[in-house]
């Protein structure tokens, strides 16, 4: 074992990169081939430089002249060579080769392999970082069906050779995880960063599956991205299924609403549906290149301690339900949202809001750890082509507030007037007045309490989908009859 460096702290009992590829060289039964495209064989050489390797590998291999790639994985629809689907053909390619070359007579014993990545480094000019997919397609006995580990990163560092490094180290800590660790799913994730520091790269989507996956949840395993640092955002398709973040909100019109959604209400509802169409009616929004994704951030999932992995589960589910994708961020600003979307468009963004999560953007005590206070956030926030749609509330005596006359910090008012008469903030028009007073936090009382009535609360089928699948703690509780005398 090794003694690793990372800044100020020591971390002991992390094996080295030698000791993870000679343990995996030294197993008589692990066997299989490399496939390395755009950043060099950094993995494969890692397992060379260790020793043993010809008990390991059976071939290694880099088509990077796309013609060959073409001749090798067949050409791809759109023509683009780092994509998902350009992996797994790899991935499938590369292990019916060992299929058929490899008999069972002959290696009854051998558990077959096939690790390859494609992936593009910084370009000459430094305006692109890179980016890239990893993935091993792999057995854990020799009769046994393939798993499959996937995951796409981006690189954060600006030298194409440290960017090669880092994918090696990646690829070992990969390989000896999907062996070693896929008992453990949530330890093989953090241990993926083993060597390695945040700011050298991010993954941003992982997928598990196979028999050693079966109960794996992947939207619990994104959750985990997050929560360890490994990325800012991951997203869930309305069908419940990890999403690239690239895919959802390139070049994208993009709208979106951040809440709890425990569970998603008839406000939250009419808040996207009435935003929605007034955001597709703007100039520059074209409606067939727009996205809506509903935000939950990690801090509101922190909300009452630790997360609750099934309140998460349940939250995500509704929402898919509803044909909603899904967005889990680690922003407690919205400026930082705003930035997050930038990195995937500049085509026009819409948020939308209700009272009090506008008047909390324009309190100072949220910015204090910003160096250009207020003012900084605020330039990132508006700066973009941005508006907020907001969605009116009634006050505790029945008065109803819009941007008119909502009241912020008195500081704040010539700020606040500044954007609203800039057009930066819109009312949000055809409000229904007879569902303001509906609140996730009283619906969930209800539900936990075993009250009635919440269920005109919440959207269509969303209470019945509460009810079968006993989201919530919700627990069917008998009549109470009472006797007759």
């Amino acid at each position: 074992m090794e003694i690793t460096i990372k800044g100020d702290k020591e971390f002991a009992d992390i094996p080295s990169l030698k000791t993870k590829a000679l343990r995996i060289n030294l197993n008589e039964n692990i066997y299989g081939t490399f496939a390395e495209i755009g950043a060099g064989q950094e993995t494969c050489r890692q397992f060379f430089r260790a020793g043993g390797a010809s008990g390991t590998i059976a071939k290694a291999m880099s088509a990077y002249d796309k013609n060959f790639s073409d001749a090798v994985y067949g050409a791809e629809e759109d023509g683009r060579y780092v994509t998902e689907a350009r992996l797994r053909k790899m991935l499938t390619h590369e292990m019916q080769l060992m299929e058929t070359r490899l008999t069972r007579e002959t290696h009854p014993n051998k558990i077959f392999f096939t690790y390859a990545n494609t992936v593009a480094t910084i370009d000459f000019a430094k305006q692109f970082k890179g980016h890239g997919w990893v993935g091993i397609k792999y057995q854990i006995e020799a009769t046994g069906d393939y798993n499959e580990i996937i995951l796409h990163l981006r690189f954060k560092e600006t030298d194409a050779r440290l960017q090669q490094e880092t994918l090696g180290v990646l690829g070992t800590n990969l390989i000896y995880g999907a062996f070693y660790k896929h008992n453990e799913p949530k330890k093989l994730l953090r241990y993926l960063y083993d060597h390695l520091d945040k700011d050298q790269l991010e993954i941003d989507t992982i997928n598990f599956s196979g028999p050693a996956f079966k109960n794996i949840d992947n939207r619990l395993m994104s959750l985990q991205l997050v929560k360890n640092g490994m990325t800012d955002a991951v997203v869930f398709g309305p069908d419940g299924t990890n999403v690239l973040p690239a895919r959802v909100f390139y070049k994208k019109n993009i709208l979106a609403l951040r809440g709890s959604f425990r569970p998603v209400t008839k406000v939250n509802m009419a808040m996207y549906e009435k935003s929605y169409d007034m955001f597709i009616e703007e100039n520059k929004v074209d409606k067939d290149k727009t996205v809506v994704v509903f935000e939950i951030t990690l801090s509101n999932l922190r909300a009452e301690g630790e997360i609750d992995e099934q309140d998460f589960i349940d939250r995500a589910d509704l929402l898919c339900s509803l044909g909603q994708s899904v967005m889990i961020s680690n922003f407690q600003e919205y400026f930082k949202v705003v930035e997050y979307f930038s990195n995937y468009t500049k085509a026009r963004m819409g948020l939308a809001m209700g009272v009090s999560n506008l008047v909390d953007i324009f309190d100072e005590k949220y910015y204090r750890h910003i160096s250009g206070g207020i003012l900084e956030a605020f330039g990132k926030l508006f700066f973009k082509d941005l508006k907020v749609y907001l969605y009116p509330m009634l006050d505790e005596n029945g008065e109803l507030i819009t941007s008119e006359n909502l009241k912020v910090y008195p500081r704040m008012k010539e700020l606040y007037k500044f954007f609203k008469y800039n057009g930066k903030v819109i009312d949000i028009e055809g409000y229904d007045t007879t569902i303001m007073n509906i609140f996730s936090r009283e619906i969930l009382r209800m539900i936990t309490d075993g009250e009635r009535g919440w269920e005109d609360m919440v959207p269509e089928g969303t209470a019945d989908l509460i009810k079968d699948y006993r989201l919530f703690g919700y627990t069917r509780k008998p009549l109470t009859l009472t006797k007759r005398k």
